[in-house]
């Protein structure tokens, strides 16, 4: 974490002020020893190589392209994922390395997310055997980069209904024609998984698509975005892109299996936001140990405590929901409504926790030299994408209620 400029800093005391404990529970020491040493080993990672470098990138609309050797000697490819190359691990494992990620940069944690959660999870669990054995391990090994190509410029949350981009069938063929946006990772990626209608019998099928060798795949990268500024974002068009039924995801028949990507991945954006959450309150907590007001640090201030009391039972409260859905999901337990309640939860709670982060550095809180600016701006997109919080409170809502508001 960037240190605050010299001209606020503390005289150093003969006792040693804490160091932010954002884990306050120790959940992470729920985790087997060998899992504890991956996490680790990311956390290092992310501490040494991300943080000193990652605000420039922010700020410039970048990706860090040379960090990616470093990324793949990590071996998380997969994290959660069994056989083919993955990493394996627990799903606890996965949400951890997520949350991890993010703690320290939001954009490499949804980097990632896309990578190994939406991309490799959709042939991992839509795939033929056959398909998992050929793009799973060069994937695990990040040779191949993924996206998940779901999200039309005109269709977000209706998805289920309303996608507009169709494959049409002809022979072993399929012709596929659309748009896809805000796709992560699809600028320069290799692979994109793309959700189609089929206008034969109106489901949604998903294909594999080599974005550099299809003929009629182009992507235009979005510019000017204000939240998760290191991801780049692409809108995808295909125009008569012929995909081989080889390309097609054998298990995947409609809509409905789509969505069981989605509900692994929905509860994954709330371990990300859950590390937004935490990332902020670390720089704002050793912010106000260190910046001076009428001749003391603002940390000894009534206000300033509550305002980090409360940044820290939003985190705690998160870290422990989150921790469930993992316990649910190793029992074959989550459903479509944990997953929702976790996002929305999370999210919310993570927006509220970086609006009293930014708040307690005052003017500070908008620069992106303190890093709080980051995640506060950061904490917009994982709100909204993944299915928005009103959306995740209609699933809630109808499953206890066993009435549907959807319309």
């Amino acid at each position: 974490m960037a240190s605050v400029a010299k001209h606020i800093m503390m005289p150093k005391a003969a006792t040693p002020l804490p160091a932010p404990n954002v884990d306050f529970y120790e959940l992470a020491e729920t985790l087997p020893a060998e899992e504890q040493a991956v996490l680790k080993q990311v956390r290092t990672f992310m501490e040494t190589m991300v943080a000193p470098i990652i605000t420039k990138y922010w700020v410039e609309d970048a990706f860090p392209f040379e960090l990616l050797p470093a990324i793949k000697e990590l071996n998380i490819g997969g994290v959660g994922w069994k056989g083919y190359g993955c990493r394996g691990g627990s799903g606890l494992l996965a949400g951890l390395v997520a949350m991890e990620m993010a703690r320290f940069d939001a954009s490499i944690s949804t980097f990632s997310a896309v990578h190994s959660g939406l991309a490799m999870g959709s042939i991992y669990l839509g795939g033929s055997e056959e398909q998992k054995q050929k793009w799973l391990p060069p994937m695990a090994r990040l040779e191949k980069i993924g996206c998940f190509g779901l999200t039309e410029p005109l269709t977000g949350s209706g998805a289920s209904r309303g996608l507009t981009t169709t494959a049409k069938r002809e022979g072993n063929t399929w012709i596929i024609n659309g748009q896809k946006k805000w796709i992560g990772n699809a600028p320069w990626c290799d692979v994109s998984v793309i959700w189609a209608r089929d206008p034969a019998d109106d489901q949604v099928k998903g294909f594999i698509v080599e974005n550099k060798t299809t003929p009629g795949f182009k992507v235009e990268k979005i510019q000017n975005k204000i939240a998760l500024k290191v991801v780049q974002n692409g809108l995808i068009t295909m125009e008569n892109c012929r995909i081989p039924e080889e390309n097609r995801l054998q298990e995947d028949k409609s809509f409905r299996d789509t969505a069981r990507v989605l509900k692994m991945t929905r509860y994954m954006v709330a371990w990300e936001a859950t590390g937004c959450a935490m990332g902020a309150y670390e720089n704002a907590l050793k912010y106000a140990q260190e910046r001076l007001q009428f001749g003391k640090p603002i940390g000894s201030f009534q206000l300033v405590q509550d305002l980090i009391a409360k940044m820290l039972a939003n985190i705690t409260a998160s870290q422990c929901l989150v921790v469930r859905t993992a316990q649910l999901e190793a029992e074959g337990k989550l459903t479509d409504a944990h997953a929702a309640l976790a996002k929305a939860f999370c999210t919310a709670k993570c927006r509220e926790t970086v609006a009293w982060a930014r708040e307690l550095l005052g003017g500070n809180g908008i620069v992106a030299d303190y890093n709080v600016a980051r995640f506060f701006a950061d904490a917009e997109a994982l709100y909204s994408y993944e299915g928005t919080y009103q959306m995740q409170n209609m699933i809630v809502g109808k499953a206890v209620t066993g009435l549907s508001a959807f319309v």
